[in-house]
């Protein structure tokens, strides 16, 4: 089967190869792969620019969905044919304080597909029955496939943070993340929603005002907060989501915050702070960071694609998995906010 493999750790060191078709094991199930998101990580793991330990070789992808092609002899939840999205969480201990909470998503001994097993950037890739869940009817695998992400956004915005009626929320950071963090917050009604990115996010700061962003503003991170006391009553916003992947980013979302308002972090960055917390201090503001997902946020998810409440069909493009290098260009160009391959049509 054709699969895009991360190689080693150099930049560009990513290529289709001739891989052969997984074996599965009695709790698994062989899926034909029928949409992968392309994920920023996969773009730094590209770059070599990543801060996460990857076991190489590798095939890249842990947004994905298709039809199940095969299942192991004691999967009794889903048979053949049917059509599934799987969780990220590839490998996970299942006896620690974490995973018997239900909360795997942060086990210690947990590795993911697309860096730590091989993942679905192939025509079909071996899936533990733990992290499948149904596509719902009429929902398409292109849009499916992107329900990780916007798991990712939920588990921050709906779960992490705290939304009232009439709030102003401010997004950094016009990415997948971003813009699904922007779709999830306006779910809870805030007064205000803005998108702040950079002078080069003008294609995806338009995408954030088709979204429902009542302000998308390209801006210098100094000069954020400046720009944020100027609505409402002065004092900041009631909540800042950073999805930005900028260390530096944290310094002005301290700014832009009120005083008892919230920072939640989503974004990595591997460089160092570098500026002092004390704003939260003296704001009595809450820092909060997420992490991944788990069980009922992807069930959350799904219905609100199905219902039409969150579009990730709006942020996609979709390439044939052949065409993966021109997908990830066309991605890391900032041209479009998400890739979708198709590895089988």
């Amino acid at each position: 089967m054709l699969a895009v493999v991360n190689v080693e750790r150099k930049p560009f060191a990513v290529e289709m190869q001739e891989r052969p078709v997984p074996e599965i094991g009695p709790t698994d199930v062989l899926l034909q792969v029928r949409g992968v998101g392309v994920c920023g990580s996969d773009l730094h793991q590209w770059h070599a620019s990543h801060s996460w330990h990857v076991n190489y070789p590798v095939t890249l992808g842990h947004e994905f969905g298709g039809v199940i092609a095969q299942t192991g002899k004691d999967v009794t939840a889903y048979k053949e044919g049917d059509r599934v999205v799987s969780e990220t969480a590839a490998s996970i201990c299942g006896r620690c304080v974490y995973c018997r909470s239900g909360f795997y998503n942060v086990c210690p001994n947990r590795l993911g597909f697309g860096y730590g097993v091989d993942g679905a950037m192939a025509e079909y890739v071996r899936v533990p029955e733990r992290c499948l869940h149904r596509i719902p009817q009429g929902l398409p695998f292109e849009d499916a496939c992107l329900t990780e992400p916007g798991c990712v956004a939920a588990q921050a915005v709906l779960e992490l943070s705290h939304i009232q009626p009439g709030d102003f929320v401010v997004v950094m950071g016009p990415g997948t993340i971003g813009l699904m963090a922007l779709m999830m917050a306006k779910l809870g009604s805030p007064g205000e929603l803005w998108m702040l990115g950079t002078s080069k996010d003008t294609a995806r700061l338009e995408l954030a005002k088709s979204l429902g962003a009542t302000r998308a503003i390209a801006v210098d991170l100094e000069n954020a907060a400046e720009a944020a006391r100027t609505i409402g009553d002065g004092f900041g916003a009631h909540l800042v989501i950073d999805c930005t992947g900028v260390s530096q980013a944290l310094a002005p979302c301290m700014e832009m915050v009120r005083q008892l308002g919230q920072i939640t972090k989503i974004g990595w960055g591997k460089e160092p702070v570098g500026v002092s917390l004390d704003p939260l201090v003296a704001k009595a503001a809450r820092l909060q960071g997420s992490f991944s997902h788990n069980w009922k946020t992807w069930e959350r998810v799904l219905g609100l694609y199905a219902r039409g409440q969150v579009t990730p069909g709006a942020i996609r493009r979709s390439f044939p998995l052949t065409d993966w290098e021109n997908a990830f260009k066309t991605m890391d160009s900032l041209a479009i906010a998400k890739s979708v391959l198709l590895p089988n049509g």
